[in-house]
Formats: C-alpha cells, structure tokens, sequence
C-alpha cells in the first residue's frame, strides 16, 4: 500500500488493504471472542460482535476532520484518484480480518464454536475511519457482500448525498451521523473539508425517507459543545424519520484528547435525559442502552429493533 501514513497505521494494528481500504480489529470483537461482552449493537441489532469485520474504503480520505473522532485522521485528499475492485477489497479485507484474529485460535477462553463461527464473518461495518462513500464503486461491494449473505452497516457523515441518492443497492443498515445542531456548531466541530457540507448535509436528512432500508441518525454528543440542542435536533430527525436514533456520548481517548477536555465527555445520566426528552419530541420510545458505552436507542417502531443479521445477511425491513 504506498500511502504517506501506512506506518503509523500499522503501529496502530490496521491491516491495510490495496491502495486506499484497511481493517481494524474492534476491542468488542476481541472481548465477544474470549467470551466477554460483544458490541452495543448486539444488544441494539441482534449483530455478532465476533463475526463482524470492520473496514473502510476510503482511509486517507474524508470530507470532515472531526474534532470528536478518536481515530488518527491522516487524510490526504477528498479523492479516491487510483481505485482498487471492490471484489479485492472484499476478499482481501476479509483476508486480513482473518489474519488479525489467527491468534485467538489457542486463547483457552476461545470455544472451537465460537472459533468456527469467527472464521466465518456474516457482517461487514463500514465505518472504520474516512468517508466510505467517497468510494464510487461502493454499490458493487455492497452487492457483492450480499451474494455472500454478508449484512452490511454504512456509516457516513451525510455530505455527499448524491452518492446515497443513487446508491444501488444501498446497504443492511444505513447510519447519518448527525452531530451539528446548527451551522456554527456544524462547521466548528465537524471541521467540513467542502463549503457546501452543511446545505449537503441538510440534502441528505431530506432524502433519508425514500430510502428503503433500515435508517439510523447517529448523535455523537460532546457536553458543552452540541447538546443538549433538542429543539434542533428534533426539527433535524423530524425531516430525516429514521427507524431508530443513537445518542452517544463523546469519549476522551485516542487523537480527540488533543482537541477537546475530559470535561466534554457526558455522563450516561445525561445521555438518558438527552433521549427522555428527544423521544418526547419525536413520539420515538426508548428500547435499549448500554451504560458502557454510554448509548441509547429510540425506535420508531420497536418491534422491528433487534434481528439476527448473521442469519438473514442482506435482507432489510
């Protein structure tokens, strides 16, 4: 992979993948393995923490720097110029996902079932750092994922939606991360790369319910900084009407230390408030949290929350 930052992220245990994708192995992955506790999305989606590889298509490139994200942001460009197959960025991310996990085999606390089932990965988030749909052939690697009965979980931060608008087909679970409640807070946290991200963004919450999966707005809450806003943030997700909302509280680790305080980090506590009075607004009920993880769950309809997406892969509801 030549790419300027390729050492730094393979101190910080990525596989790289081709020119522009990488792997991560998450630390739920890793504790669901050696029969701990998996992600919030288990608890959430019915997702299998130790099945789930988590990737990017886009690592040097992003349309955002945000000051929240715990990631280290070595992004060169808002341009994919050299793109690989996403038939190779399949195979291979799933390849080094395998690779990173080989020595769980001997962990005493790794059952041969939960081993077995490791090695066979039904769920790919593409979330791990960068903005994935700057990767135009993302719609070939969410159908090839779907031939294999691989679910899929999108993450974007929503500045490009005329990628989501003719994104064919659009992925198991979509996610909009939605962290600026105003443009101020916007262009100050969110640290946009493109003059238009806050007119695109907004373009994106309008297009949210002509897309036919299951939707999800992420709030990343940063105390002090965007909440609590909940008139805002209701005006927001009225437009967008997702099938759920996450609120999730800012945590002081990895490359944000270096932009915002431990002071910025908000209790579990006044993430509940936050979805108390936000469900209210919405007519949304609240159906899962994890103090943990410092996340709650509203749900437009709960009865379709949590479903086993290692057995029914692709399909959407």
């Amino acid at each position: 992979m030549e790419n300027t930052y390729a050492e730094i992220y393979k101190k910080q245990h990525y596989g790289l993948v081709g020119k522009h994708s990488a792997v991560k192995v998450c630390h739920w992955t890793k504790s669901e393995l050696t029969g701990g506790k998996g992600c919030y999305k288990g608890d959430f989606y019915g997702i299998k923490s130790h099945q789930c590889v988590q990737m990017t298509p886009a690592l040097s490139s992003c349309t955002e720097n945000c000051s929240f994200c715990w990631r280290f942001q070595g992004f060169d460009s808002m341009h994919i110029s050299d793109e690989d197959d996403p038939e190779f960025i399949l195979e291979e991310s799933i390849k080094a996902h395998k690779k990173l996990i080989s020595g769980f085999k001997g962990n005493s606390k790794v059952s041969k079932e939960r081993w077995a089932e490791a090695e066979n990965p039904k769920h790919i988030a593409i979330s791990l750092t960068g903005e994935p749909t700057l990767y135009t052939r993302l719609g070939e690697f969410i159908e090839l994922a779907k031939r294999r009965g691989i679910s899929t979980f999108l993450v974007t931060n929503g500045t490009l939606p005329m990628v989501l608008e003719r994104l064919d087909p659009l992925p198991t679970q979509l996610y909009v991360t939605t962290a600026g409640p105003t443009k101020k807070i916007f262009q100050e946290l969110l640290n946009p790369s493109i003059g238009n991200a806050w007119e695109n963004f907004n373009r994106t919450l309008e297009l949210m319910p002509s897309l036919d999966t299951r939707k999800v707005i992420r709030h990343t809450l940063v105390k002090d900084v965007n909440m609590p806003y909940i008139e805002e943030y209701s005006r927001m997700d009225s437009i967008a009407r997702p099938d759920f909302v996450e609120s999730k509280g800012y945590v002081h680790v990895g490359q944000s230390i270096n932009r915002l305080g431990i002071d910025n980090m908000p209790s579990h506590d006044l993430i509940l408030e936050f979805t108390k009075e936000l469900g209210k607004n919405l007519g949304y009920e609240m159906t899962a949290e994890r103090r943990d993880s410092r996340v709650t769950l509203l749900a437009k309809d709960s009865s379709k929350s949590k479903i086993d997406f290692g057995n029914i892969g692709y399909q959407a509801i």
